[in-house]
């Protein structure tokens, strides 16, 4: 047995050992479209299904319990099933799950976010982080009177039409089947780390505002050089455009206070979800009261809102996300919470890093604070730093498509077979890992490693 095993390949284990996902997969392909319903959870030959999850585990449809570093796609740093946010939505379920009207629990929600994000002087809810950041834009527009956006090549701030240029290589692809070119033309996109370029580009005076992930694009896959935050805060501050921080990841997990208070860099905007909403669909825009504003209806005579930028939303809020909101960034106040994800990050990254240089194969893993991504297929020149922060000698279309090619998805799998579901060949901590889950993830990921080599993926 062990040796019909051993012969065969991580794809046919997959298939042998997931079947019931296979067959579950098959099923779904009959009524949604391409078999997924989310693009990020496509993966070859077939997603697993879940039918369970508690803590930091999740267990699929055939029975495998699985290490899950998806964990809500980053929403849940406090893991499956935390009492408290269990609670308090079940406690809300019994008064009611949507109004149509306001409710104190939106109220206490929104003081919380005022609380402990240092942008936040007024808030706006939404029900995602995309309508976050589509709202983000619409406010910064309304207020400067001006039209382009600029975004930096790789940054992900979801998938409505304007943020979706530039956002997978090749960078300077100027069109995006089913967006319109006119949409596209209002955005304008630049590398990032360069902050004589983006001098140079608002210069022109036709910026509203400047988006970028504080962490680099798509949680630090390209990370942002020392200093650049502040740079393109003094720049944009000087040619009066708007900042917005995309804290859809970072929000809460970073820091308390989101990405924005640890590095100590304030934008004027900053869109928030996932963590915000307890991992319960929600999301926000907050920001300087002056520019939130515009949001606003105003009582003032002979005003007709001509320059009110409007936004609906029918699940705004709703009293059931706002209860597990609530609850998450009571828990998430304390910085003990981001500490111990951190500490667990960075032991997984060294402990990549370590068995990748052990083995000699071609490869990294990287990252910063809690979360961790894996490279497969360039060296990176300088792996001697066993907790890397910015991979060198490779390029950035590489890091930003290592998650999604061939390679990338082979080791996703692998390490399905060994218990782990990692997220795009990455991962983001929650309090409810453990350093023993941990050491088990570098222990199956170097049996991965080598059962690539084994197949000749691997050099």
């Amino acid at each position: 047995m062990a040796s019909t095993r051993t012969a065969q390949t991580i794809e046919s284990r997959y298939r042998e050992e997931f079947a019931g996902s296979a067959a579950m997969f098959e099923r779904s392909r009959n009524a949604i479209v391409g078999g997924i319903t989310h693009d990020g959870r496509q993966i070859k030959p077939f997603p697993p299904y879940v039918k369970r999850a508690d803590g930091a585990y999740k267990w699929d449809v055939d029975g495998h319990k699985l290490i899950d570093y998806c964990i809500g796609h980053g929403s849940l740093i406090l893991g499956h099933n935390d009492p408290d946010i269990n609670e308090a939505m079940q406690a809300q379920v019994t008064r009611g799950t949507h109004f149509s009207a306001g409710h104190e629990g939106e109220i206490r929600w929104a003081e919380k976010v005022v609380e402990l994000v240092p942008s936040a002087e007024q808030v706006r809810f939404t029900a995602s982080g995309t309508e976050a950041t589509l709202l983000a834009m619409r406010i910064a527009r309304g207020f400067t009177e001006k039209t382009t956006v600029l975004k930096f090549e790789g940054h992900f701030h979801g998938w409505l039409d304007y943020a979706l240029k530039g956002e997978k290589a090749p960078f300077e692809a100027t069109s995006v089947p089913g967006i319109p070119k006119e949409t596209l033309s209002t955005m304008a996109v630049i590398p990032s780390n360069d902050p004589a370029m983006l001098e140079e580009r608002l210069v022109q005076g036709d910026v509203a505002a400047v988006i970028l992930e504080p962490s680099g694009a798509s949680w630090s896959t390209i990370p942002l050089k020392n200093d650049f935050l502040k740079a393109v805060r003094e720049i944009t501050h000087k040619h009066d455009v708007l900042l917005i921080f995309d804290e859809v990841i970072t929000g809460f997990r970073w820091a308390p206070g989101g990405a924005q208070q640890r590095f100590g860099v304030t934008p004027d905007l900053t869109t928030m979800a996932k963590i915000i909403a307890g991992g319960m669909p929600g999301g926000a825009v907050a920001g300087r009261a002056n520019v939130m504003e515009m949001v606003a209806f105003k009582d003032v005579p002979g005003w007709n809102g001509m320059r009110r930028v409007p936004q609906a939303g029918t699940y705004n809020a709703n009293p059931l996300a706002a209860a597990a909101g609530y609850a998450a960034l009571v828990k998430c106040a304390d910085p003990s919470v981001q500490s111990y994800c951190d500490n667990l990050a960075k032991k997984a990254r060294v402990g990549l890093n370590q068995v990748i240089r052990s083995l000699d194969i071609p490869g990294f893993a990287w990252g910063e604070s809690s979360v961790f991504h894996v490279a497969l297929g360039q060296f990176a020149t300088n792996l001697a730093a066993d907790d890397l922060h910015t991979p060198e000698g490779v390029s950035t279309e590489f890091l930003k498509g290592s998650g999604g090619d061939k390679l990338g998805m082979a080791f996703e799998i692998g390490m399905l077979l060994e218990g782990v579901h990692v997220f795009h060949c990455g991962g983001l901590l929650s309090t409810r890992h453990t350093d023993a889950d941990v050491e088990f993830t570098v222990a199956a990921a170097e049996k991965v490693f080598q059962a690539l080599r084994s197949e000749g993926a691997l050099a």
